[in-house]
């Protein structure tokens, strides 16, 4: 049972929001925000199923925040759900997702923007459509690995899950998939045991090693079990979601979007099922966590101990365990490691929590 609600807790941590720097268009406020408000916009019609508006997400969210500075007079970078609100697609003509059109502000009749879909490519085209320039943050360290012909055997293969995305300088799709890439890599900064890597397919110092991997187009993605130099082909989804559900299923770790823990983060499975057994016989389960801990892996495999014998004196103190240290998160300001180690806490702590005596399983 535990194991059943900590997995559906799992899945649920990855369904996150990104912030809201992109105007949600309907046939309500379309007209008033876009033909009316004197202002040029960029409007992406899209749909929720399509796997290239998926892709592309990220890229346009990141090109609203930097262009947020401008939204109250200058420049509205927005999009419609053209499957839900089919009327304003038919209104402009959309035939296929996602589609991006440009509406200078005084005409009805938009321009298709046909150009390329990374950040950097969108960031041009409004600063000359609009003659107003992006305002980016300042972007943190890449934590994507590069890798080239002497470097690449020397982590492929090694103690380490390592996912390589082999990509050219040319290629659009590549340049779509490198902000969700270098997201996914600051996702993992924190596993020590995963590397997110790069080869630049058609760099002189790495094309002998894309030959040998067979490469053949752009993006190709391959992960490699530690130990284990023979690639697992990636063949999913190229969304930030999707590639942590993969990697969370092959190289065992817990993170969601965002690159906080999930609700099985922290925790022990052998010790979990330890919780489960001897709930609400603290003592003897304080003995039988202290025997599996010492043949279990984890880092927080003691802590079981720590938490049968703080009930088996106090059988209030999971609670305001967990209402102490999720008070300390919800605060804020703390380093990554010690949002991690209070999360971990926390998950551990909530599979002792009080059951709900009023229901029974069938």
């Amino acid at each position: 049972m535990v194991r059943l609600v900590s997995t559906l807790l799992s899945g649920l941590a990855l369904l996150g929001a990104a912030a809201a720097t992109v105007a949600d268009l309907t046939p309500d406020n379309f007209d008033d925000i876009v033909l009316q408000s004197g202002k040029p916009a960029l409007v992406e019609f899209f749909a929720p199923w399509c796997g290239h508006c998926k892709n592309l997400a990220p890229v346009y969210e990141e090109l609203g925040a930097s262009y947020a500075w401008a939204a109250d007079k200058k420049v509205t970078i927005a999009k419609v759900d053209a499957d839900a609100h089919r009327s304003l697609g038919q209104r402009f003509g959309v035939s296929g997702f996602p589609t991006l059109k440009w509406f200078d502000g005084k005409s009805d009749k938009p321009e298709d923007y046909k150009g390329g879909r990374d950040l950097e490519s969108l960031q041009a085209f409004v600063a000359e459509k609009s003659g107003v320039k992006a305002k980016s943050k300042a972007k943190a360290p890449s934590e994507v690995v590069m890798l080239d012909d002497k470097s690449f055997g020397e982590v492929v293969g090694s103690e380490k899950d390592v996912l390589v995305a082999f990509t050219a300088p040319w290629c659009g799709h590549c340049k779509s998939l490198a902000p969700i890439y270098e997201t996914l890599a600051q996702d993992f900064k924190l596993e020590p045991d995963v590397v997110i890597a790069k080869v630049d397919a058609e760099a002189p110092n790495a094309k002998a090693t894309a030959q040998e991997q067979g490469v053949k187009s752009y993006p190709t993605i391959k992960f490699f079990p530690k130990g284990n130099s023979a690639p697992i082909e990636y063949g999913g989804g190229r969304s930030e979601a999707a590639f942590i559900t993969f990697l969370n299923e092959k190289a065992g770790t817990h993170r969601a979007i965002g690159g906080g823990l999930d609700a099985l983060g922290g925790t022990v499975e052998a010790l979990n099922e330890v919780v489960e057994q001897f709930y609400g016989k603290w003592a003897d389960g304080a003995e039988k966590a202290k025997e599996v801990a010492a043949s279990a892996q984890g880092k927080y495999k003691d802590y079981y101990t720590k938490v049968f014998e703080k009930i088996a004196a106090n059988e209030e103190y999971a609670e305001k365990e967990i209402g102490r240290l999720e008070g300390m998160l919800k605060k804020g300001g703390l380093a990554p490691e010690k949002v991690d180690d209070l999360t971990s806490r926390t998950n551990i702590l909530k599979l002792f929590g009080k059951k709900d005596e009023g229901k029974s399983e069938l």
